[in-house]
């Protein structure tokens, strides 16, 4: 029998380009990961490993006191434009959009003050821009909920943190790729959603932001904390591959090709 490599390990990856070369090896681990963008789905999925949050970058809006009416800017996006793989549609949203009075698009960095920028520019919006880049993930998501700015996410093959517990659509607007980019439909549902719908959503993002926060040490509910517990909701399944596997190699029973070498990833888990 090969060696299989990682099967009761955590692996933390949560760069999308970590481990480039030894993820083909440690494909049974369960990972803990930004997004799947850039892993064969058989080295990583949703069905053994973990996504994770991003940690924000921009401040966390304490005391937020505003309302809709307050906060005047309706869309907000900062950041890079021009990206690679699934993020085409943010250049194409980019032309939809710049012209807009009621709508901030434009490229945007960390240089010269550009969190603090972000941040303000983020507290003072009703919706907040989630466009997949270079993969489907990115922090602006969670910036967006720490600035309890409500996200509108247009990313196809997101997978997002506990969401196997956690109901995003309470908190998120959810958009099409394929609509997104079709002209003034994004700007149409967006003015569709009226004050008491987006006080809602706002309310919602006030209750779960903490379960986004990164603190040390860990405190009950926080990202720390809802990471283990999402790796925990993975063991039964593990356990169960792992069992069934073993039914016939204690006394030397099984098949060719059952334990002699490592099994198929997709058939392992």
């Amino acid at each position: 029998m090969e060696e299989v490599w990682g099967r009761d390990h955590v692996i933390l990856a949560h760069h999308p380009n970590s481990m480039l070369d030894s993820r083909v090896k440690l494909w049974p681990a369960i990972f803990i990961l930004a997004d799947f963008g850039r892993y064969p789905p058989n080295i990583a999925n949703v069905g053994k490993d973990v996504i994770a949050p991003y940690k924000h970058v921009i401040r966390s809006y304490v005391n937020d006191s505003s309302d809709f009416d307050s906060r005047p800017t309706l869309l907000y996006f900062q950041g890079a434009i021009y990206r690679k793989d699934g993020g085409f549609a943010r250049q194409e949203l980019f032309y939809l959009l710049k012209d807009e009075k009621d709508v901030h698009f434009q490229f945007g960095s960390v240089q010269k003050d550009g969190v603090g920028k972000a941040s303000r520019g983020m507290h003072s919006s009703k919706f907040c821009l989630n466009i997949a880049g270079d993969t489907p993930s990115s922090n602006r998501l969670f910036d967006a909920i720490a600035s309890h700015c409500v996200p509108v996410i247009i990313s196809d093959d997101i997978e997002l943190p506990y969401e196997d517990v956690l109901d995003y659509s309470q908190f998120c607007i959810f958009v099409r790729t394929s609509d997104a980019v079709r002209e003034k439909f994004l700007l149409n549902l967006i003015r569709s959603i009226k004050k008491d719908e987006w006080t809602r959503m706002w309310q919602r993002l006030k209750e779960v932001e903490n379960l986004f926060e990164f603190q040390y040490p860990s405190r009950e509910g926080d990202a720390v904390q809802m990471i283990w517990q999402a790796v925990a909701r993975k063991v039964p399944a593990m356990r169960l591959k792992l069992n069934k596997l073993r039914r016939f190699s204690r006394f030397g029973t099984q098949k060719d090709g059952e334990l002699r070498k490592i099994p198929s990833p997709g058939n392992f888990w």
